[in-house]
């Protein structure tokens, strides 16, 4: 290049990517090893613990910890077959924690079970102790569950900093994509590096991120960038288009990602029935109806009215300090769109000044200037939404669901966000799957509305209880971190 002349944003890109390539080493090999070093661990690490907790009590008897190896060895083995094949060393993205806790205990539980089975056909004169292997399968269960959460810190801190990350393409620079785009930069423990994008735009660059071919490009720009991953974001292209990108990519042998669009979304789960012999195929089937319906009633009712039991006294203590912080009423009355779209008061602890709507309603933004001093912090921690629990309670609301909008809102948004009403299909929720997977505040609707659409044709009581846990520890932790 002459002497004096400035570089384009795609070789300045490539020289910036060049620099790193001291971090583009593969070490997901030795996260592995290390993984299963902390699993036979904490196995060995029960079994002793255990072990001494029962050797120190005077009235049992037991004999040296060498006469009781075979359980330990064959539990760990077990554990570690049983966590390969459900693909639990498979750990390169972030996880949720209260989802791999409760396979752990499952597959731990059934590896010491089997252990002891294995063991009793291979020496059927061997006796056991029913407390050791008792306490060892609590101890081992809490040592794993907290040693695979401090490795995954380890290692998304590592990819965060380049180490062991995948490079990818992204395919589309339009409004998806740069959510996409968004959502990786803004997550840098995902391990995803972003090479460059693919567009048949005449844009050269996206968010820093240069354009560095057209979608004819794409073996070329796979095979010169050494890419990793493909994630094509174009939802709105057609189904033949797709399959000719993808097809495209799978010359090249990569992985390849694809956002969907919301039907795709809807018809996750499709499911064979007949019509009289003619067969059909399900792909609408609403989950929550019928005694699912009652079951996730009275979980609501007994889990409001124990929450309305425990907390009353600091709701008491909250009333008092909005009545010293600011002048004006305690609670905020609110209309929202409910069940069927019908409307309901929405009960909250005021964070706002008095006259905050007197220019009529308004978004609520993070730095809101409307906000009281105490309301700031309510608002931080989800405090001024207890009051909630009355509208659950009553039957308004349900603990988990969509979360609900003002009607100027829901008018808005129902003209431009395709099934935006289906939302409305069931009780609006104090919580729900888009806020606990970030998409809360001042985020964007239709990718709410797709995270509601899903959660309301997979609703399980397994889904609600999660989604619960994982509001709560969002809560405390404030972060609103993923990966709980």
């Amino acid at each position: 290049m002459q002497q004096g002349l400035t570089t384009s944003p795609i070789e300045e890109y490539q020289a910036r990517r060049a620099s790193r390539s001291g971090l583009m080493k593969r070490p997901q090999f030795l996260f592995m090893l290390a993984l299963m070093g902390v699993d036979i661990g904490a196995v060995w690490l029960g079994y002793l613990l255990a072990y001494r907790m029962i050797e120190q009590d005077p009235n049992t008897l037991i004999g040296p910890f060498s006469e009781f190896w075979s359980l330990p060895t064959f539990a760990s083995a077990l554990l570690l077959l049983s966590f390969f094949s459900q693909r639990m060393y498979q750990r390169r993205r972030p996880i949720a924690h209260l989802d791999e806790s409760y396979r752990i205990a499952s597959l731990a539980t059934l590896s010491f079970l089997l252990s002891i089975a294995i063991t009793s056909l291979l020496w059927p004169d061997f006796s056991y102790h029913r407390m050791l292997v008792g306490l060892a399968l609590l101890f081992t269960s809490g040592i794993l569950i907290i040693g695979r959460a401090i490795h995954a810190r380890i290692q998304w801190r590592a990819q965060a900093q380049g180490v062991g990350d995948d490079r990818v393409l992204l395919v589309g620079a339009g409004e998806v994509g740069q959510m996409i785009l968004q959502k990786i930069i803004s997550n840098p423990k995902l391990g995803f590096q972003v090479m460059g994008l693919i567009d048949n735009s005449s844009r050269r660059s996206v968010m820093g991120i240069p354009i560095i071919g057209a979608i004819a490009d794409i073996p070329r720009v796979i095979d010169e960038f050494a890419v990793d991953e493909v994630i094509i974001g174009l939802p709105e292209s057609s189904h033949q288009e797709i399959v000719g990108i993808i097809s495209l990519c799978e010359r090249e042998k990569v992985g390849i990602r694809v956002f969907p669009d919301v039907f795709q979304i809807m018809a996750s789960e499709v499911t064979i029935g007949d019509l009289g012999g003619l067969p059909l195929l399900t792909i609408r089937d609403v989950a929550l109806q019928g005694w699912r319906l009652t079951l996730k009633r009275v979980m609501d009712i007994l889990l409001s009215g124990v929450g309305l039991i425990v907390i009353s006294p600091m709701m008491l203590f909250i009333a008092l300090l909005i009545k010293l912080d600011s002048p004006g009423a305690v609670f905020y009355s609110q209309e929202r769109m409910g069940l069927d779209a019908r409307p309901f008061r929405i009960l909250k602890f005021r964070s706002m000044r008095q006259d905050a709507e007197t220019q009529g309603p308004g978004w609520t933004t993070e730095d809101d200037p409307r906000r009281t001093k105490l309301g700031t912090f309510m608002r931080r921690f989800n405090i001024d939404e207890l009051p909630q629990l009355f509208n659950v309670f009553v039957g308004d609301m349900s603990l988990v669901g969509p979360r609900p909008e003002r009607p100027i809102y829901v008018e808005q948004f129902r003209q431009r966000i395709p099934r935006y009403m289906d939302r409305h299909r069931e009780k609006a929720g104090m919580t729900g799957w888009a806020q606990v997977n970030g998409l809360r505040g001042d985020t964007s609707i239709a990718e709410r509305t797709k995270y509601d659409l899903w959660y309301i044709e997979n609703w399980s009581l397994t889904l609600d209880i999660k989604i619960i846990l994982r509001t709560i520890v969002q809560t405390i932790v404030n972060s609103g971190n993923n990966a709980y």
